[in-house]
């Protein structure tokens, strides 16, 4: 972000900037879908207190279509 407000403010390119633009977008997309998966794993349901609750192919199909969405 602070690279896209430099190149802002030194009036750089179009091109250069929405170069910076998208590749902070991807990132941010990519580490969105990595926190929703931990989430979906990890803390959905407690699998102490209620085992085998998870369908893990759902989790699965919900991540898909998550991942799918955030590119």
């Amino acid at each position: 972000m602070e690279g896209i407000e430099r190149a802002l403010a030194s009036e750089a390119g179009c091109e250069h900037i929405m170069h910076l633009i998208a590749g902070a977008r991807g990132a941010m997309a990519g580490l969105m879908a990595e926190i929703v998966e931990d989430h979906v794993r990890s803390h959905l349901v407690d699998a102490d207190k209620h085992p085998g609750a998870l369908d893990t192919e759902a989790a699965d199909s919900l991540l898909d279509v998550v991942r799918t969405y955030l590119k």
